[in-house]
């Protein structure tokens, strides 16, 4: 009788041994998982100290497309005006809604007729967004900014 029970133990881990590492190598479920979305801005700035912004751009997320407004303030050194594309990746999406939002900022840039920009932002519910893209235009700028995008 003890070496039957000691058979049934060692079945026993194994069953949970291997039910625990088909637990552990299962992806996420969807409705839990976070996704990266693809973001597309068209933006104009201008400004003399106080900057301001609008533009659109759309959030491609989970296969769905989602157009949104952009619109913003910059507070520091701003002289200048440029139009930009700006194009990269949006993280800690958890729901379409999570994107909309109030993103900061902390950045500076120069343009004479034409350059490069970046920007990583921020918002309140944790979603990152990090863009880069060509900018036209003439732009000297080292400001505090604020972005807020509303999703149509």
């Amino acid at each position: 009788m003890p070496k039957n029970r000691e058979w049934r133990r060692r079945a026993f881990r194994l069953i949970a041994l291997l039910l625990l590492a088909v637990g552990l190598t299962m992806p996420a479920t969807p409705s839990f998982a976070q996704a990266a979305g693809h973001v597309r801005v068209k933006i104009v700035k201008a400004g003399l100290l106080v900057g301001g912004g609008a533009g659109n751009g759309m959030l491609t997320y989970r296969g769905k497309t989602y157009p949104f407004k952009i619109s913003g303030l910059s507070f520091g050194i701003t002289v200048g005006a440029t139009v930009g594309r700006l194009d990269g990746w949006a993280s800690g999406i958890r729901e379409v809604s999570d994107f909309a939002g109030t993103y900061s900022s902390v950045g500076g840039g120069f343009a004479l007729v034409g350059g490069v920009s970046g920007v990583h932002l921020r918002n309140e519910k944790g979603v990152t967004m990090v863009l880069q893209g060509p900018k036209a235009g003439l732009e000297l700028a080292a400001n505090i900014s604020q972005i807020t995008i509303a999703l149509r």
